[in-house]
């Protein structure tokens, strides 16, 4: 019953979850989803615990499959800097990040979403202050995430930090054609 169980649903699951029959009987009370697949990825993030997977350390993520909820936005660096940012018809938003930046990751949906909200009015691009760090101390760029927004070439403002979206909105506005 079991093994029918399991391929009936789609649940992420763990060696944990799946040791007892008790943890088979609490499965069977969960309805089955037929809308989203989910694949069990081992992470592999070097935490303390059990790294064979078992035990209270284990931990278990998931991933949606097929289906790709943030919109990338592309990358500046020195080389296209001139030609995307200084000389762009349209006001040009730039996300100042770093990889091992948590706040980074956090705004980086939220810019992603607004650069698709403003298609047309407004570029957006994201420079990697590690592997730029020359435009970063240019603009005085001290703490990331930092927004700035440039028209005609000139900065005009600047948002540091992961902020709410309603924030990035209320500086894009005063820049962007309506």
């Amino acid at each position: 019953m079991a093994s029918a169980l399991a391929a009936s649903t789609a649940v992420c699951s763990s060696p944990v979850a799946s040791a007892s029959a008790s943890s088979a009987r609490r499965l069977r009370a969960v309805p089955p989803s037929r809308g989203i697949r989910y694949q069990a990825l081992r992470a592999d993030s070097g935490f303390a615990g059990n790294r064979r997977g078992g035990g209270r350390g284990a931990s278990v993520v998931c991933a949606v499959q097929g289906q790709d909820t943030s919109i990338q936005v592309p990358e500046v660096t020195k080389s296209t800097w001139q030609s995307l940012v200084m000389e762009s018809e349209l006001p040009v938003l730039v996300e100042y990040w770093a990889t091992w930046c948590g706040p980074c990751k956090m705004i980086d949906p939220v810019v992603g979403k607004l650069s698709k909200e403003y298609e047309g009015k407004l570029k957006c691009y994201k420079l990697n202050t590690d592997e730029n760090p020359d435009i970063a101390s240019q603009y005085g760029v001290r703490s990331i995430p930092t927004m700035m927004i440039f028209k005609n070439g000139e900065k005009k403002d600047a948002v540091i930090g992961a902020v709410p979206e309603s924030t990035l909105i209320a500086s894009i506005e005063k820049f962007v054609e309506r």
